[in-house]
């Protein structure tokens, strides 16, 4: 019984690792489609995004059929229960790389886009998410601590990307729909590394049983 659980568990890990990929190649295409503007990158993150929900649905039930069929002891439950809380998250961050590449396809032309950190903010919100899923196989509470401390690195890029937009915005009028639309991309990162933050906070719960206040 005890091996048929472990090697459940060990599934359920093997998906995680899975759909954080998965996660970190939306978000990477997302920035790809802003920056540079292609379609391709458009598409493909729309791609990643569809196979996020799917994957997202089989690890649910599979936490389910864990939690109902194999009755796991404590510490087995607060690593399902983390998981199951985790999914949420990634399923969230897939939504708002799809919700940037959309946007994307406004600012082709856009003469503001490579002026502000905004790449800068794509490459952290990725590390975020990557470590974060990282903190979790290796089950590392320092890891996942130094993931938690990392968003206020992204939340200092997104202060300062709002201040020279509304700077540029007061200079120039007429560049309203460029300067909203990458305003609301930046909050998006902003959002991913959020997620990312929640994620590290259940690695915690999952190994010393603390649970964290998560961000809404």
């Amino acid at each position: 019984m005890r091996r048929r659980f472990d090697d459940e568990l060990e599934k359920l890990h093997n998906n995680l690792i899975r759909m954080g990929a998965l996660c970190e190649d939306a978000i990477a295409n997302a920035a790809k489609a802003l920056l540079d503007g292609e379609k391709a990158f458009m598409e493909k993150t729309a791609d990643l995004e569809h196979d996020i929900n799917m994957l997202d649905r089989e690890i649910e039930q599979m936490c389910v059929r864990l939690i109902l069929h194999e009755q796991p002891v404590a510490s087995d439950l607060r690593s399902v229960t983390a998981a199951q809380n985790m999914i949420i998250d990634m399923e969230r961050i897939g939504d708002q790389a799809l919700d940037i590449s959309e946007l994307s396809e406004f600012l082709k032309k856009s003469s503001v886009k490579n002026d502000i950190r905004i790449a800068e903010m794509a490459k952290s919100t990725i590390s975020m998410v990557t470590e974060s899923i990282d903190s979790f196989v290796e089950g590392d509470m320092e890891h996942a601590k130094a993931v938690i401390a990392h968003d206020e690195i992204v939340d200092s890029l997104f202060s300062e990307i709002k201040e020279e937009l509304m700077e540029r915005l007061i200079k120039d009028n007429s560049l309203a729909g460029e300067c909203f639309d990458l305003l609301m991309i930046a909050k998006y990162f902003e959002r991913i590394g959020d997620h990312a933050e929640n994620i590290a906070e259940w690695v915690l719960y999952s190994v010393n049983g603390n649970r964290p206040d998560m961000k809404p």
